[in-house]
C-alpha cells in the first residue's frame, strides 16, 4: 500500500513540474519600464564612456550606437526567459545558432561589448544596483586609463630620404628615441618607419626633418595596434 502512494507521489510530482513548464510568470509592466529605463540609461553611459576614450584611427557612430541597443535587448531577452524555462532553453537553442561574420578586431570593442551584455543581464535580472555601481565603476577606470594612454601617445614616423639626408635622418631619430620598424629602399629613395613616443602634441620636429635636404617627404600618423611591415 504504502509502496502504491509513493508511486501515486512520483507521479503527481511530475505531472505538475510539467504543468509547470507551461506556465509562465507574470510580468509587472512597472518592472518592465523601469528596467528598460534603467538599461537606456546604462547604454548611453557605455556610448559616452566609448567615445571618449576611443584612441582608433576612424571613430564608427553606428558602432557605438549598437552598444545602446545591446545593452537593451539583452535585458528582454533575460526578463523573456526568466517567465518560462521551456522559452529559456529555447531561446538559448535558438542564440547558438547565430553566426556573427563582422570580426572585431581590437580587444577594447570586445570589452565594450561584454559590458553591455552584462548590463542588460543585470538589469533584467533585476539587479538593478549591480547594473549602475558596476558600470559607473567600469567606467570611471576606463577613463583614467585612457588618459594615461594621451601622455605616452604612441605614432609612426615615415619618412622617405636619399641617401645623402641618411646621416641627418639618423641624427633626429636617435634624439627621439625612435625604434626602428621598416626600411625598405627603391631605386635610391629609402622609407623608413620609426616609431616613437610623444609626452605632448609638439611635432614641430616633423618639419625640422621636412626641410632637411634629400627629404622627399615626412608623415607622422598615430599608432593603435602592432604593427605589421
Amino acid at each position: 500500500m504504502n509502496d502504491l502512494e509513493e508511486t501515486f507521489g512520483a507521479r503527481d510530482l511530475i505531472k505538475k513540474s510539467m504543468l509547470k513548464l507551461d506556465s509562465f510568470t507574470a510580468i509587472s509592466y512597472v518592472d518592465l519600464f523601469w528596467t528598460l529605463l534603467i538599461s537606456l540609461f546604462i547604454g548611453l553611459f557605455i556610448y559616452y564612456i566609448y567615445k571618449k576614450s576611443f584612441r582608433g584611427v576612424v571613430y564608427s557612430h553606428s558602432y557605438n550606437i549598437t552598444f545602446v541597443i545591446m545593452t537593451m535587448i539583452t535585458s528582454l531577452i533575460i526578463i523573456t526567459i526568466s517567465t518560462n524555462i521551456v522559452l529559456s532553453l529555447g531561446m538559448v537553442g535558438a542564440l547558438s545558432i547565430v553566426r556573427f561574420r563582422t570580426a572585431v578586431k581590437d580587444p577594447v570593442d570586445i570589452m565594450f561589448m561584454y559590458w553591455s551584455i552584462f548590463a542588460g543581464i543585470a538589469a533584467g535580472a533585476g539587479m538593478l544596483p549591480v547594473a549602475i555601481l558596476g558600470s559607473i565603476i567600469v567606467g570611471i577606470t576606463i577613463l583614467l586609463l585612457s588618459r594615461k594612454k594621451i601622455k605616452n601617445a604612441t605614432y609612426l614616423l615615415v619618412i622617405h630620404f636619399t641617401d645623402e639626408a641618411y646621416d641627418a635622418v639618423k641624427v633626429q631619430v636617435t634624439k627621439l628615441k625612435g625604434v626602428l620598424r621598416s626600411k625598405t629602399v627603391r631605386k635610391g629613395i629609402t622609407e623608413m618607419t620609426v616609431e616613437i613616443k610623444l609626452k605632448t602634441d609638439n611635432t614641430f620636429f616633423v618639419n625640422e626633418l621636412s626641410e632637411l635636404p634629400g627629404i622627399h617627404d615626412v608623415s607622422l600618423v598615430n599608432y593603435n595596434g602592432d604593427y605589421a611591415p
